[in-house]
């Protein structure tokens, strides 16, 4: 009788752990897009500068009156239309990083009060660098698929055979060049950005890890994005 409890109760936490992982991986999932929306927030609100893609999210806004975030979903819906002839397969992190990202952006600049003080600005700005790459971490270690841009390069990469540098390098600078032209803000946090973010987002990709998912799983995406984030 006791040898059969033991069973049950073993079969029963075995049976339990995939529901606990998907659990742990949803939560760090959209909390990571969160964030992420939310630091891109904070280098908009400090003015130094602003990571590539919002280069030229910003850049749009200007042109047509649209809010920053709402760009943002738009462009990463057009880039998520690029996957089709490069036969990426989206996952469920890919679409919500379309979405998720864009409200928190947003709903954080709403949030917060105009600073103009270099002093206010430069912390901000920190602040913004830190818990991007956090943010990164976490989505990344989530392990649903990679976000539009992310697998853009990827796609990119598998297709023409260049490097991941090579196409990241590419992408990058016309996305900034194109929005600067636009009235994009490119600054000191552009560079520190820039040589920052890999080290950054590979740190807290180890904090946050997760244990591989059980073979046949369906919500993960084939392949994953952490090269493309993490080449420099």
């Amino acid at each position: 009788m006791s040898t059969v409890g033991s069973g049950s109760t073993a079969s029963t936490a075995g049976a339990s752990a995939p529901g606990r992982r998907l659990g742990r991986r949803l939560v760090q999932l959209y909390a990571g897009l969160a964030l992420y929306g939310a630091s891109s927030a904070l280098l908009v609100a400090a003015g130094l500068g602003l990571e590539p893609w919002n280069v030229l999210h910003q850049g749009l806004a200007e042109l047509t009156g649209l809010s920053i975030g709402v760009l943002s979903i738009i462009v990463g819906a057009a880039v998520l239309l690029l996957w089709v002839p490069l036969r990426q397969r989206p996952g469920l992190g890919t679409v919500s990083n379309v979405f998720v990202v864009g409200l928190a952006l947003d709903g954080t600049l709403a949030l917060l009060p105009d600073v103009h003080s270099l002093a206010a600005r430069v912390p901000l700005l920190l602040a913004g660098v830190v818990f991007n790459g956090m943010a990164t971490g976490l989505y990344i270690a989530a392990r649903f698929g990679s976000g539009p841009r992310d697998g853009l390069m990827t796609g990119l990469h598998r297709r023409t055979g260049r490097s991941i540098r090579l196409m990241r390098t590419a992408v990058e600078v016309g996305v900034v060049a194109t929005g600067f032209v636009l009235g994009g803000t490119i600054g000191v946090g552009t560079v520190l950005y820039a040589v920052s973010i890999g080290p950054l987002a590979q740190l807290f990709l180890r904090m946050f890890a997760v244990p591989a998912a059980p073979a046949g799983s369906t919500v993960v995406a084939a392949g994953t994005p952490e090269r493309a984030i993490l080449r420099p």
